[in-house]
């Protein structure tokens, strides 16, 4: 079940410590944008039916990637679309939309979605992997 929009971006702004929705929401819309370039198949689908409809939408119909970015590259890639924003920050909007975006998903589908992504995407998500 797709979760609601309040709620995601109510968590959003928690995690991110934003001001206003309005940040939170660029936030969400730029980093899903992105991750959407870096998903295929039902794994992409199968996360969209888990966030609220316009995000859906957003990972859905990405721009198409012509590699997959490290994490690294993931971070500054959020930094050049954020007016404003630093790869400190960004790093910070990554990570808050990126754990929001897992519990969403829950534990089988993140999983699923660290296998698409280079290694160390794991940590953006929230959910460090062992070894």
């Amino acid at each position: 079940m797709a979760m609601r929009w309040e709620a995601f971006l109510d968590q959003v702004r928690e995690r991110g410590e934003y001001d206003t929705h309005q940040e939170a929401e660029r936030a969400a819309r730029t980093v899903l944008a992105l991750l959407g370039a870096h998903l295929v198949g039902e794994v992409r689908a199968e996360l969209a039916a888990r966030l609220p409809e316009a995000f859906a939408l957003i990972l859905l119909n990405p721009l198409q990637a012509s590699e997959p970015l490290p994490p690294e590259r993931f971070v500054r890639a959020t930094a050049a679309w954020i007016e404003g924003a630093t790869e400190q920050t960004a790093t910070w909007d990554v990570g808050a939309v990126l754990s929001v975006t897992a519990d969403a998903a829950g534990e089988d589908l993140t999983r699923r979605v660290l296998l698409q992504l280079p290694p160390g995407y794991d940590l953006l998500f929230g959910r460090p992997q062992r070894g």
